[in-house]
């Protein structure tokens, strides 16, 4: 099933494609974009896969400038704002303490941290009484649960920039390298990190590679998702070391595992402290390293150099960028033409981009509508395209996205998310499905999990809750799988059946949610605020035919065919009970937003 609903995807993306592409671009070529072949068409492509879409009035703008012109004011940013006059630096909760830098291992350590020494991340251990452990573990789900909390805010600051900055091809960028350089928040556990990370692939994204990657491998998010700490002289840990050639820079075969021993001696040293990248003399090996043919005595930023050195690593890049933003088919020698490119442009991401997003190749009839959005492309691009000014709280983005496959700041594996047909499911159609439903029609019950602990134990938590407002003391309360007594147990009854412990796991993950729910802001709850009626008024449609092919325009990278087109002005027709869709204008909203949940839900609203 799951091939099949690929293959209709490509099937949808060549029926259209034919319908629509220009004869003049050629595929395989990297010669700019004729003049003549650029109209509103061509435009909309290159918002599409250099940002996230836009409105018809963002088209237009674009569609005016020209191809050249049009390209650099994507991909260089002439003459437009910053995106900080748009949309603020992210504000921070305030939830980071003194004291939980480092951060232990995981509870173990803490616990056994805090019984050897008396204190631990921050907090003593009780002099006397019962649970002595207790402040220091609760400390401990505190900041587990602050930090993901406030990674959820990153994510939804990071939307909001998507969304609503003037410079979407560099938020476009900074995805594309999360994706690249993957870390995860669950093994990072520092929300402040993974900030400083986004900010990185914003601020180095477009620019040269190799200033990208060193402050990648220097970056403390990646250095504590790929173990830094124990990479030191004399024990050197080769995840990184590997990571960076198999995955960052070279891929797969063009590297030996002596190459990696080696390369990962060079690397030793390298830590962070608190979110500031830290070279530490004393643990690196200064001794001579032989990586990829070089041999010398190299540090981390010399084997970088060497891996830039090889005309693979060139090629790997390119190609990777390549099948990101133009088409996932690439034969070898326009690979090799990518990467002898990509050098020839010194390593700027930027001015390679602008080579490949004026060729002709980009316009070509083989790459228009030909790539399957993620689910944060497709979310930002549907935001984007209905023209909501702030990125919902209902439905929620992070929820959202996961439930088709990505959450930010949660890849998978250090390989980032898989991509292209990887996204099409039947589960994640129909999720995709969903997606557009509610943010048509909202959810009014929506919980959110920041408020209301939405983890695996989330019911757990409640329970808890629940038992210590009735009165029973800790050991009850948080007993799994019930009460053992009931809530008539009163507090003076429950106080003898206390449990002399060191601490209790069930309740610091409790207290540590309660905490972080009173420190943490919250995500406003905003619904969408759309007036279809008034769109399709504006824009001038009389009849169902009319208003479908105005949201076609206006969604669609691909159209539909004659007889799906036909069925929805008919679905359009019935649900208002006139073809004149004037007359209807008090009645309509409910009846659009139907329709508009069908096109949405199609396979070629999948393709951009």
């Amino acid at each position: 099933m799951r091939y099949a609903i690929a293959r209709m995807l490509v099937a949808v993306a060549v029926a259209g494609v034919a319908l629509t592409s220009a004869a003049a671009p050629i595929a395989g070529r990297l010669e700019p974009l004729a003049a003549a072949d650029w109209d509103r068409a061509a435009a909309a492509h290159l918002l599409e896969r250099a940002g996230f879409g836009g409105t018809p009035e963002q088209v237009d703008a674009i569609a005016a400038m020209g191809p050249r012109a049009a390209v650099r004011y994507l991909v260089r940013f002439d003459g437009t704002p910053s995106v900080e006059s748009v949309v603020a630096p992210f504000e921070h909760s305030g939830v980071f303490e003194a004291g939980l830098d480092p951060f232990p291992a995981g509870r173990p350590a803490t616990t056994d941290l805090a019984q050897k020494t008396g204190e631990a991340i921050g907090v003593k251990v009780k002099p006397a009484g019962n649970r002595p452990l207790q402040p220091v573990v609760n400390q401990f789900f505190y900041w587990l649960r602050a930090s993901k909390l406030e990674t959820d805010r990153v994510a939804y600051w990071w939307a909001e920039r998507m969304l609503r900055s003037p410079r979407p091809f560099q938020e476009r960028m900074a995805l594309f390298w999360h994706g690249h350089f993957a870390t995860n928040e669950d093994k990072v556990r520092d929300y402040r990190k993974m900030l400083r990370q986004v900010e990185l692939f914003q601020r180095d994204g477009t620019g040269s590679f190799r200033t990208l990657l060193i402050g990648a491998a220097q970056d403390p998010a990646m250095l504590a998702f790929l173990d830094a700490a124990v990479n030191v002289k004399g024990a050197p840990n080769e995840n990184f070391a590997r990571e960076i050639m198999e995955l960052f820079s070279m891929g797969v075969g063009h590297y030996t595992e002596h190459d990696i021993r080696e390369a990962a001696r060079a690397f030793t040293g390298w830590n962070f402290v608190g979110t500031e990248f830290h070279f530490d003399p004393s643990k690196h090996d200064t001794g001579d390293k032989t990586v990829l043919g070089v041999t010398a005595p190299l540090d981390g930023v010399g084997v970088i150099d060497v891996i830039l050195a090889q005309p693979v690593t060139a090629e790997f890049v390119a190609a990777k960028l390549y099948r990101q933003f133009v088409r996932e088919d690439l034969d070898p020698a326009l690979a090799r033409r990518l990467g002898e490119r990509l050098r020839a442009h010194d390593w700027h991401i930027g001015a390679f981009m602008e080579e490949l997003l004026g060729s002709q190749d980009f316009f070509a009839a083989p790459s228009v509508g030909s790539h399957i959005r993620s689910p944060v492309e497709l979310v930002v691009a549907t935001y984007r395209k209905l023209g909501v000014e702030h990125v919902p709280g209902v439905p929620d983005f992070n929820e959202q996205t996961a439930s088709l496959g990505q959450r930010l700041l949660h890849p998978p594996t250090v390989a980032g998310w898989s991509q292209g047909r990887a996204w099409i499911t039947p589960g994640l159609l129909l999720e995709r499905g969903n997606f557009a439903l509610d943010v048509l029609f909202p959810d009014i019950n929506y919980l959110p999990g920041d408020r209301y602990p939405a983890a695996q134990a989330g019911y757990e938590i409640r329970e808890i809750h629940d038992r210590i407002r009735a009165g029973l003391d800790i050991t009850v309360a948080t007993k799994p799988g019930g009460m053992d007594g009931g809530k008539e147990m009163s507090a003076m009854t429950t106080m003898r059946t206390d449990r002399d412990e060191a601490f209790n796991t069930r309740f610091a993950s409790y207290r540590g949610w309660q905490k972080a729910v009173e420190r943490v802001k919250p995500i406003p709850r905003t619904v969408a605020r759309l007036d279809l009626a008034q769109m399709i008024d504006t824009a001038g449609c009389a009849t169902p035919d009319e208003v479908v092919g105005y949201f076609e325009r206006r969604f669609l990278a691909v159209p539909l065919a004659p007889a799906v087109r036909g069925e929805l002005a008919a679905f359009l027709e019935r649900e208002l009970g006139t073809a004149d869709v004037r007359a209807a204008r008090t009645f309509s909203e409910d009846p659009l937003r139907m329709l508009l949940h069908l096109i949405l839900s199609r396979p070629e609203y999948q393709l951009g």
